[in-house]
């Protein structure tokens, strides 16, 4: 049940609404400046104080009479977002593009890609896979680096049974931004089709695409040792393990890697290396936004809130 606005409230918004008709009727830009900041800090004051209805209030009075006015349209996208009321957020985000115009890899487009993936999560929640896919296309053309949409653009083609669609939009991504996860679905996906050259040839060339994420170098080791290729898989992960020595998954795949040769007491200490170091088997991830530490991969950081800011960690 809502809670009633206290009389407080009342009271503050009545002397917005005359602030408000006192700044339209005074001439001037400066009069209308001054009240137009006054309710904007009222807004975000009511925010502060969680009196989230006074805020969309007083924002919605602003543009009344400044329909561009991009600090309070901001604030109806914040408060439509934060309650998960994502049509409203896009109205909100598709006035804010059409007041500052939309430049590639913007604040703001990335804002746009955040809200459709929110809007095609919804309707992946509701067993409607199909009408999803339009929401996570939009959200992948609003910002290619988005990868949260680009995996589940392909996810929702196989949850209608396109498993072809679904390969060719990771594909697709991949070749703009081989990250991890995307590398892991087209795995799968060549796996089950029995095509294990293909497997090599994609995280090959991810890894020369980005030289510098060991993350990638690591699983391409991974993938020559699951191929039963055990001497690229050792070279692979020997020279990764040259750059990083205190990375648990690349002693524990280098076990695994001995174990297979029958190097029992080469795999026991590398084993031992691994669960000394703990998280063996996961990658970690930080967060570019807040700083926030993850042992795998997320849509967005539980620290800060923010989408599509983990990255794998580097030496």
């Amino acid at each position: 049940m809502k809670v009633p606005v206290s009389f407080r409230s009342f009271l503050s918004l009545g002397l917005s609404l005359k602030d408000l008709f006192n700044f339209r009727m005074a001439p001037g830009a400066a009069a209308d400046d001054a009240a137009t900041t006054e309710l904007l800090q009222r807004a975000q004051d009511a925010r502060r104080l969680s009196r989230n209805d006074e805020a969309r209030t007083l924002y919605r009075l602003i543009l009344q009479s400044h329909r561009g006015h991009l600090g309070a349209l901001r604030g109806l996208r914040d408060l439509a977002a934060a309650a998960g009321r994502w049509p409203e957020a896009l109205e909100a985000q598709q006035r804010v593009l059409g007041t500052v115009g939309s430049t590639e890899r913007s604040p703001e487009t990335e804002w746009l890609a955040v809200i459709y993936y929110e809007l095609g999560r919804a309707e992946v929640a509701r067993a409607n896979a199909s009408g999803a896919l339009g929401h996570f296309r939009s959200a992948a053309r609003a910002d290619r680096l988005f990868l949260p949409a680009a995996l589940a653009l392909g996810d929702a083609y196989e949850l209608t049974g396109d498993h072809r669609e679904a390969v060719r939009a990771w594909e697709r991504a991949a070749e703009v931004f081989p990250a991890l996860p995307l590398l892991a679905r087209l795995e799968r996906a060549y796996r089950q089709e029995g095509r294990p050259s293909r497997m090599i040839a994609l995280y090959r060339a991810a890894v020369e695409r980005a030289p510098d994420d060991l993350a990638l170098a690591v699983a391409l080791g991974r993938v020559f040792f699951e191929l039963e290729m055990l001497d690229e898989a050792a070279d692979q992960l020997e020279k990764v393990e040259v750059r990083v020595p205190g990375s648990p998954v690349v002693h524990a795949l280098l076990g695994a890697v001995f174990e297979r040769r029958g190097q029992t007491r080469e795999a026991f200490e590398e084993y031992r290396r691994a669960l000394q170091l703990g998280h063996a088997f996961d990658w970690p991830h930080r967060c570019e936004a807040c700083g926030a530490g993850r042992p795998m991969w997320q849509d967005r950081c539980a620290q800060c809130q923010r989408w599509n800011t983990l990255r794998p960690v580097r030496a």
